[in-house]
Parts: C-alpha cells; structure tokens; sequence
C-alpha cells in the first residue's frame, strides 16, 4: 500500500494577492460550555459564543491558522474557568500560535449570565438571564477587558402619572359634587372601588444596557454580579420572577416611589457608576420600550473622561 501523498498547504505555500498587513482574521459564533468563576470557588456554567481573531501583521502572509485557533479555544473551555486571568493567559497563547504573523488577539464572548433572585416579598425566587457580553484585547504586550450587561427594569411615566391623578381628581369630585361631608371609611371604600382606578398611568419594560472598561490586575473574579447589581440598586424597578399577591403589590409600590423618564434613569445609572472607582470608564444606553408609542424613548451617558468612550448611540 503506498504511503499517503503529503496533504497541500494553500495558506502556507501560496503567496498574498497583494502585500497588505490585516487587522483581524479569526472565526466567529464558536458555540461552547463554559464555567464563569464566581465568589467562594463557586462556577456558574453558561452556554457562550466565542469570537477569536488576530490581525497580519507580516504582509507575506496569506492566512492565519484557525485550527489552532479553535483548538485552543476548546482546551480552554474544557480545563479553565472565565476569569481575567484564565483570558489573558488564552490571548498570549494564541498570540504565540501565530508567531511571526500576529501580533494581537482579541477574544468576544456573549452569553445569558444566569441569576436567582429572589421575590420582593415572599419566600420565592427565581432564575433570570441577564444577556452578558465580554471583550479581552491583547495588544502590545497590554490587556485590556470590557463588559456589557442589559438589565431589564420597569419604567412608570411620571406625566402619564400625573395625568392619570388629574382624571382621579375629577372622578371623585363628580362622584360627590352633593356632598358637603364625607366619612374617612368612604373614601377608602372609593378609592379600593373601579372608580379608584378610573386611570392608570403607563409603564413599560425598559433596558439599561452597560458597557464598562476595567482593569484586569484589579480583579481576580469578572465583576459582572456588581454589574447588575449596581444598575438595579440605582434604578429600584428590576423586573421580577416568580411573585405572588404581595409582591406585585410592592412591585407596584416602587414602580409608583420611583415614576422616571428616560432622562432620569439615565442619570440614576450616571451618579451610581462615577461613584464605582473600580470602572475606568463606562458608557451606558437606556431604552424605554413604551406602550404609549410605537416607539422607543432612549438616552445615553458615558463617563466622560479623556480619550474614554464617545458617547455613540450604540456599541
């Protein structure tokens, strides 16, 4: 039997068409398990779609490897947890797997970061995914690393609110234009009727979407729990899992303690993150999906700092 004929190597053995370096070359939606460090040794595992390109920076080359690429990406998915750490030591490696054609690395991840969270006021909880995006650059021996988390909230329209008060008022003076005295025990038993709902002021499932930049020697742990946690602790409305009566009755009472306009919101998140030392910089996009309109009431902040994130509409 003869020995098989040595297999062609396109990429290795054919020239460029034109000598021109590369920004990024790399492969995109790599689907695997992956395990996100938590506090206490703790691992929550989560479903992640990977990125991972390096530039060309030696003209003469044609093409990258990307089965080494994606090699590394499985040990690593099999044998290390998510950390910054865990990250770098990937890039470097794959920075080293490319030796004498690439010089940088850069790595994506999305995936839905789990959390059970517990009721407002009963003894139940919930599970709810928070869509998470993380982004490590190798570059000139430097790394760098940004997170991105959307949080879902509610958001009760203070005008709408107002509004609503107004046709109250009028309600209830119709409802007793003949008289001149009214007992405290009727105006309670008014207001538990329909006609103490004569209207309600619209609400709306909204999204605060949180883009921040870190530096990676400061934490051992991704701070993605601070993240979210942050975000919800300013805007006091998180959207909720498992409820019973008396949580939506409290849900109700902090969407009524804490009616905002997209403005307010934004600035809510703005004064929370400028007090978190730990963020080099963020940027952050708050949607308020309405039920007035067929349309979106949107605003943006970022830290504002020098040579820091422009505040774009999207990123």
């Amino acid at each position: 039997m003869n020995a098989r004929a040595e297999m062609p190597d396109v990429a290795a053995h054919t020239a460029p068409v034109t000598r021109e370096t590369l920004d990024w070359v790399g492969m995109s939606h790599i689907t695997l398990p992956l395990n996100v460090a938590q506090p206490e040794g703790r691992l929550q595992p989560v479903i992640a779609h990977l990125d991972i390109h390096v530039d060309i920076v030696n003209p003469e080359v044609k093409g990258i490897h990307m089965s080494r690429l994606y090699l590394l990406l499985n040990r690593f998915a099999a044998e290390q947890t998510l950390t910054p750490a865990a990250m770098e030591t990937l890039l470097t490696e794959v920075c080293d797997s490319h030796e004498g054609i690439s010089e940088s690395a850069i790595l994506r991840l999305t995936f839905d970061y789990p959390l059970n969270r517990p009721a407002l006021k009963s003894d139940y909880s919930g599970w709810k995914p928070y869509p998470t995006t993380i982004e490590a650059i190798k570059r000139n021996n430097e790394f760098s690393l940004e997170l991105s988390v959307s949080v879902p909230y509610s958001s009760t329209c203070p005008c709408s609110a107002a509004l609503s008060r107004q046709l109250l008022q009028e309600a209830f003076r119709d409802d007793f234009a003949n008289e001149e005295q009214i007992s405290r025990e009727r105006v309670e038993t008014w207001l538990r009727s329909e006609r103490g709902s004569v209207a309600t002021p619209h609400s709306q499932r909204s999204y605060a979407r949180i883009r921040a930049r870190i530096n990676p020697v400061d934490h051992t742990l991704l701070p993605l729990l601070d993240l979210i946690d942050r975000t919800e602790q300013a805007l006091k409305t998180p959207v909720q899992t498992a409820v019973k009566r008396e949580d939506e009755q409290e849900f109700a009472r902090l969407n009524g303690a804490n009616m905002m306009f997209c403005e307010d919101a934004a600035r809510r998140l703005k004064s929370a993150f400028n007090q978190a030392e730990q963020y080099l910089d963020f940027w952050i996009r708050v949607e308020h999906h309405e039920s007035l309109h067929d349309h979106d009431a949107v605003a943006i902040v970022s830290k504002g700092i020098p040579g820091g994130y422009t505040p774009l509409l999207q990123r």
